[in-house]
């Protein structure tokens, strides 16, 4: 499977590559600070935001994979461009764009581990000259309290916060760091049920700012090749994964079988009446199925108010499509309409 952002990419690609981040966006801009692309001599993963800015970005990126490895004009660099007046974009705004060349992918593959289990990790570069004594020193990456997880420890203490529209700051010398935040993704679905539609949809969660717990215990129905988003769970007790989610979590609940589903329907919405964390619960089915649920439910000692809680059917309201695929689409427009509202 070909990457298809730039992390991806930098895990799974061994040749010379620049990346390429927006560090300050200021006024009317097409991304915002912390937007990143990957450049390589023939090929570009993900966007900073398209147009003659990133024509641009790349032409600035492939001058510095030409140049001999180990300069410092080769190595890392700042440029400042103006949407309006030198790139004709209707923007209008000014983008400070940090351009890094790339060496070990160590650092990224943990990077990428990080981000996975819901870990934040924050990025130092050095962009001048002088703040560092070889290229191979010129990033390091930090956890939320500044400890070095990869690279030596600068001597810059930088402040890690996550400034939405600047990733630039000075040292008592005025030169200049990128402190990029690199922060996990926060909505998080467990979605139990590795059938057609449950596959579905992950595919169309794959470029989304979510990470995706899925769960079966059918292994084998699980594909080789998962997004970077997805971790795989394959257990016969799927309710303790319920017990260990995360607060503000999401479920969805769609397996093979109805008495399963029923099991871990109940699972969740004792959950909701023991601590009231979590953010939604879904559930496939028709009007039948919801109708019967919470019946069977109530029996089993669930409140009305606790069963109120079930979404079911699930998706958008007037797409009638039964397709895999349909479902998926509309249930990822559903999930990003929960996840807007709660980051409001």
């Amino acid at each position: 499977m070909m990457p298809t952002n730039w992390l991806q990419a930098l895990t799974t690609l061994d040749i010379p590559a620049v990346l390429v981040t927006v560090a300050q966006a200021e006024g009317s801009c097409p991304r915002e600070a912390g937007a990143k692309m990957l450049v390589t001599a023939g090929a570009q993963y993900d966007t900073i935001g398209g147009g003659h800015l990133e024509l641009q970005a790349c032409a600035i990126a492939r001058e510095m994979l030409r140049l001999p490895a180990g300069t410092p004009v080769a190595e890392c660099r700042l440029q400042r461009l103006a949407l309006g007046p030198s790139l004709g974009q209707c923007c209008g705004g000014v983008v400070h764009l940090a351009f890094e060349r790339i060496g070990s992918n160590t650092a990224w593959l943990m990077l990428s581990d990080r981000l996975q289990q819901g870990q934040d990790s924050w990025r130092l570069l050095a962009l001048d000259d002088g703040a560092a004594v070889t290229p191979a020193a010129l990033a390091a990456l930090l956890d939320p309290d500044a400890v070095p997880l990869h690279g030596a420890a600068p001597e810059f203490q930088p402040a890690l916060d996550a400034n939405p529209s600047n990733r630039l700051q000075c040292d008592a010398a005025g030169r200049r760091w990128l402190v990029d935040a690199c922060l996990a993704p926060r909505p998080h679905l467990l979605l139990f049920g590795a059938g057609h539609v449950g596959a579905a949809l992950v595919r169309a969660l794959a470029e989304l700012p979510c990470r995706v717990t899925w769960i079966d215990a059918r292994e084998e129905l699980f594909p080789a090749a998962i997004p970077a988003n997805v971790q795989i769970e394959a257990t016969d007790t799927p309710e303790v994964l319920i017990d260990a989610a995360a607060p503000d979590s999401c479920f969805l609940v769609m397996t093979h079988e109805h008495a399963l589903d029923q099991h871990l329907s109940e699972q969740i919405l004792r959950r909701i009446e023991r601590r009231d964390d979590v953010q939604w619960f879904g559930l496939i089915g028709s009007a039948t199925k919801r109708a019967q649920f919470p019946h069977r439910l109530q029996q089993r000692g669930i409140t009305p108010a606790t069963l109120a809680r079930i979404v079911c059917p699930i998706g958008l309201p007037g797409i009638k499509g039964k397709q895999p695929a349909v479902i998926a689409a509309s249930v990822a427009a559903q999930l990003l309409q929960i996840w807007d509202k709660a980051s409001d």
